[in-house]
């Protein structure tokens, strides 16, 4: 659940950007900002909400910066996601050169008096850091509001066929940038989680490609919140499996088992491509359409 939790964050961010009708490739970059900004302001002000605060609004700022490339200049989507991850990487090292080394405070977890004392149940459902239910209790609102709420309805019809809702009034770009600003927030949420809760120190690039698995869960989840929860524990699971392998004296390589969480990414988008197109060249002719990203 803790190596599934930055997964969940980041992926379930992007899905509604990329409901929107845009695809932002600069997940990793956001995390990354997100995690530094968290971790520095944890160390000067050793104040939780302070460092979270900082973490939503760095990424949300880098989003910021992506929407005017892509949304507003109209660069090519793909070619500004990728100049914002490495924009990410860069920035927070140069941010991180001071906190190398040093320590965040132990995060607050929670403790139900009866519940969290249970046996074996007690600590894994109960014990956790607050940020890791956050992270549930996100998926669940932005599943509720994609589907229930008039905002949801809103933000499809713009992915959807912007034209369409240009046609009756809707403020496409208004709502792209907040979906792809909202987007970035919970990417720089999910970084901080990595600084502050899972590894509760500074690394250089201690992301380590989470963004990547991110946007591939995205595509594994069909855009559907319930299956980024889903995959993201799938995925989560891995990762804690090569640690748990290495820790019983498993005989691979250390590099080798490290790989697994990448190499479970690839197998996954290679069987959904697969099957995606079997379902194209079974379907009658007038069924079968190309699929197409709207940008």
């Amino acid at each position: 659940m803790v190596a599934a939790t930055p997964l969940v964050l980041a992926a379930t961010g992007e899905l509604v950007a990329e409901r929107s009708g845009v695809l932002n490739l600069g997940v990793e970059g956001m995390m990354i900002v997100g995690a530094i900004a968290g971790f520095s302001a944890m160390i000067a002000t050793r104040n939780v909400a302070v460092a979270l605060l900082a973490a939503v609004v760095a990424g949300a700022l880098m989003a910021f910066l992506f929407g005017i490339l892509a949304l507003s200049l109209r660069a090519n989507q793909v070619a500004a996601g990728l100049a914002l991850t490495m924009f990410g990487l860069g920035l927070s090292a140069l941010w991180g050169q001071g906190y190398s080394g040093q320590s965040a405070p132990l995060f607050p977890h929670l403790y139900v008096p009866g519940l969290t004392d249970l046996p074996l149940v007690g600590k894994l459902l109960f014990g956790h850091d607050l940020l890791l239910y956050l992270s549930l209790a996100m998926v669940a609102a932005v599943a509720w509001v994609l589907e229930r709420t008039r905002l949801g309805l809103i933000l499809r019809a713009v992915g959807e066929n912007h034209d369409a809702a240009h046609a009756i009034g809707y403020p496409v770009i208004a709502c792209r940038y907040l979906a792809v600003m909202f987007g970035g927030a919970m990417a720089g949420l999910g970084g901080a989680y990595l600084s502050l809760v899972q590894t509760p120190l500074w690394v250089e690039r201690m992301t380590a490609g989470r963004g990547w698995i991110a946007l591939a869960l995205v595509v594994f989840a069909a855009w559907m919140p319930w299956r980024v929860l889903l995959g993201a524990y799938l995925f989560g699971g891995i990762t804690v499996l090569q640690l748990h392998s290495q820790a019983v004296g498993l005989k691979v390589d250390a590099q080798l088992l490290s790989t697994l969480p990448y190499l479970a990414t690839i197998a996954v988008l290679v069987i959904i491509s697969r099957d995606t197109m079997r379902m194209r060249l079974s379907a009658p002719a007038c069924l079968a359409k190309p699929f197409h990203v709207t940008t």
